[in-house]
């Protein structure tokens, strides 16, 4: 680490030198280790050991064998096992209810290291006397055993899992793994002891509903049957009634009917037909088919046969052809009068099939009237049958439900919805105080205390800190050289170029609160600078900004007598400051808005003039610096006279910026002593005399006006910047 700056010494720190005091020390860093190591160790033997233990319990959802998997219950039971679900046990665990049953089975209350308050103290016992403090036996000794358990008590959930840890911590190793098992044991009981209350509830309260809905059965089913059979109304079926069931009938008996009419009408038709073409008889189906035509032709066919036999030996006259030929004229007579008969057969059967459709069509038309009123009245028939259908399935689901609520009842019927996974064991080392890593721990930090209490010693003596010549050469240990300010009651200093007119000032100035400016040979310097470096006061822009840094100075007036050179100096000097990361901004309250012009992106932004005016609010008139991260109030655009009105507000102003900025620099131009007390009064600011290229009659005739105004302290900035090859933008002004 080293500080630099015009005609000042830069200083490294001497790293060698620090390892070296911290050497020199080794006996006491040592022994102070040693002391405290000892002491850690016998505090952490001292202290009684805590033993700790751990039960896991994984939550589930489990049903006894006997359920179905279409039971309601097993859907719902694993919504209940979610994240929100395990907290919810987790609180279950930690509930004050579930600690007591714990603690009235072990008998913790017994035991001293759970009920302090039982065995209480002279101071206790005065108090309860005086009645500022209530008798703690005068609780439950469950009560009394809560906050000593919770403390001991760790309950959490296994990252990303449905695994519940209870963790707890005791005096006695069998102690810190007998409580989280019954804890265990208690919970399971507990949700065992939910699940038969709710099915001993559900039971109760179905007896009543069934028996209800037994009644309300019997009599929606009582309604169906007495409407039934007042409405004629019989059954035929799942879907149909008898005058249904009868009109289906007729409709296919008048079908089947008019069938067979039509066919004998057609096959009289074809007999009648064929007689009157004259076609042969044999060619009809109802002809072939009787048996008298039948017998008819074979007697035909033997008599052609004997008359073809007897054609060859016989001449046609021989009368017993004559007889054959006549018998055969009577057969084929015979059967014509037999195809006559056929024929009116088939008529008078198309006649008995259209009466019988005649009857059919009328009993049909007679059961249409029946079947429609039928259809009215099974409106209110099936009302009355939904409601009893609705009656008796509620009836059954119920009665399902009773059976199943009634046959987890019994104990060991219904199984908690969560199993230990991993019973707690009696542990084998204490959990607390391990005294090997405390040992380790108070060491380790003891020695690098020591040392760093060393080197901050070293560092803060400046024994540790070594000066740099110009050359990078280190010198002789040196303390850093201050900011060089011309004041009227101290000695100020100038450059070594000061002319022989300024060298003194006649003692009447000097009575005058004027400034005494000495040459630098009269300066004592051998208790600041080594033999090697000359002291030369420095009043260029990077001493004032070191001198501002130093100093921690919050508002800082520069009068500028030479006009916007001077000006543009205190621009240098914001940049400056703004590149050691210091927050500063700069008022420019000059009449020529020399740093407005050179900061501001725009001569028309908003600035003191308007926010002294009242036009804008604070906010809009602080703008950025174009080359630095230093921020700039410009002139502003408002009437001068009408700012000049609110002049009173601008220390409140300045103030307000102090608590958003570490300095707050006024650029004032050439003012003079009488305006500067308005700005800033007589104490609190800084005054800087920007004076670069001002003859020295000048600053001599400013600073004696400034100590007869009472001003004692003055910052003298005469120098120019130098160039910073690694910030161009600075100098830019």
């Amino acid at each position: 680490m080293s500080g630099s700056g015009s005609g000042q010494q830069d200083v490294d720190i001497d790293l060698g030198g620090l390892f070296r005091a911290v050497w020199d020390r080794r006996v006491k860093v040592l022994l102070a280790t040693a002391c405290v190591t000892a002491l850690a160790f016998g505090a952490a033997k001292m202290i009684a050991p805590d033993y700790q233990s751990e039960t896991r319990v994984l939550i589930e959802s489990r049903e006894p064998e006997f359920s179905g998997p279409n039971q309601s219950s097993q859907a719902g039971a694993d919504r209940v096992f979610d994240e929100s679900g395990i907290l919810s046990q987790v609180q279950v665990l930690r509930s004050a209810d579930l600690i007591k049953q714990v603690a009235r089975n072990m008998k913790l209350y017994e035991l001293r290291e759970f009920d302090p308050s039982a065995a209480p103290s002279a101071l206790s016992d005065i108090l309860v006397m005086l009645g500022l403090k209530k008798n703690p036996l005068e609780m439950p000794p469950e009560e009394r055993v809560l906050k000593e358990f919770n403390d001991k008590l760790q309950v959490y959930q296994v990252e990303k899992s449905r695994v519940i840890a209870i963790a707890f911590t005791a005096k006695d190793r069998q102690l810190a793994a007998a409580v989280p098992n019954e804890m265990a044991k208690v919970f399971l009981e507990l949700q065992s002891g939910a699940k038969l209350d709710t099915n001993s509830e559900a039971t109760r309260w179905l007896e009543p509903e069934i028996a209800n809905l037994r009644e309300k059965v019997r009599d929606a089913e009582a309604k169906v049957a007495a409407y039934r059979s007042s409405s004629d109304l019989l059954p035929t079926g799942e879907t149909t009634n008898f005058a249904t069931r009868q009109l289906t009938d007729i409709s296919t008996e008048l079908t089947r009917v008019r069938g067979e009419r039509a066919n004998a009408e057609a096959r009289a038709a074809g007999v009648r037909a064929a007689l009157a073409s004259g076609r042969a008889p044999d060619t009809i189906t109802d002809v072939v088919g009787s048996q008298m035509i039948q017998r008819l032709k074979e007697t035909e066919a033997n008599l052609q046969a004997q008359v073809a036999d007897l054609s060859t030996t016989l001449l046609d006259g021989h009368p017993r052809l004559k007889a054959l030929k006549s018998q055969l004229e009577g057969i084929r007579g015979q059967i014509r009068t037999e195809t006559r008969k056929i024929l009116t057969s088939l008529e008078n059967e198309a006649k008995v099939g259209e009466l019988r459709e005649q009857q059919l069509v009328q009993q049909l038309n007679a059961l249409k009237a029946q079947s429609a009123q039928a259809g009215e009245e099974e409106v209110g028939l099936r009302a009355l049958e939904r409601e009893a259908t609705a009656q008796r399935q509620l009836l059954e689901t119920y009665l399902a439900r009773y059976r199943e609520a009634t046959s987890r009842t019994v104990e060991n019927a219904t199984p908690a919805d969560a199993r230990v996974i991993s019973n707690a064991v009696v542990p084998t080392s204490a959990s607390f105080p391990k005294v090997l890593p405390i040992t380790i721990v108070a060491a380790l930090a003891t020695f690098l205390l020591s040392c760093v209490a060393i080197m901050l010693g070293e560092l803060f003596s400046g024994r540790a800190l070594r000066p740099v010549s110009a050359t990078g050469e280190r010198l002789a240990p040196a303390r850093p050289r201050p900011a060089l300010a011309a004041s009227a009651t101290d000695i100020p200093v100038v450059a070594a170029d000061t002319p022989p007119e300024l060298a003194s000032v006649t003692d009447d100035a000097a009575d005058d609160d004027a400034v005494d400016l000495l040459p630098a040979a009269q300066i004592p310097a051998a208790d600041t600078y080594t033999a090697e470096v000359a002291a030369e006061p420095d009043f260029s822009i990077e001493a004032v900004a070191e001198h501002l840094r130093e100093t921690g100075v919050r508002v800082a007036i520069s009068v500028s007598p030479g006009g916007d050179e001077g000006s543009t100096a205190t621009v240098m000097l914001a940049r400056l400051l703004a590149e050691d990361n210091i927050k500063v901004v700069l008022i420019d309250l000059t009449g020529s808005a020399c740093p407005t012009r050179l900061m501001a992106r725009s001569a028309q932004l908003p600035g003191i003039t308007n926010l002294l005016a009242g036009e804008v609010p604070f906010t809009d008139t602080i703008h950025a610096d174009r080359f630095s991260d230093a921020h700039i109030i410009p002139q502003g655009d408002a009437d001068p006279r009408q700012a000049m009105k609110g002049i009173e507000r601008l220390k409140m102003i300045i103030d307000a910026l102090t608590n958003a900025y570490e300095l707050v620099l006024v650029e004032c131009g050439p003012a003079d002593e009488m305006a500067v007390e308005k700005i800033a009064g007589r104490d609190g600011a800084e005054i800087i005399l920007s004076a670069p290229s001002v003859s020295d009659e000048r600053i001599v005739e400013v600073l004696t006006g400034f100590g007869a105004a009472g001003y004692r302290d003055i910052v003298l900035m005469t120098g120019q910047a130098e160039t910073d090859p690694e910030y161009p933008d600075r100098d830019a002004a």
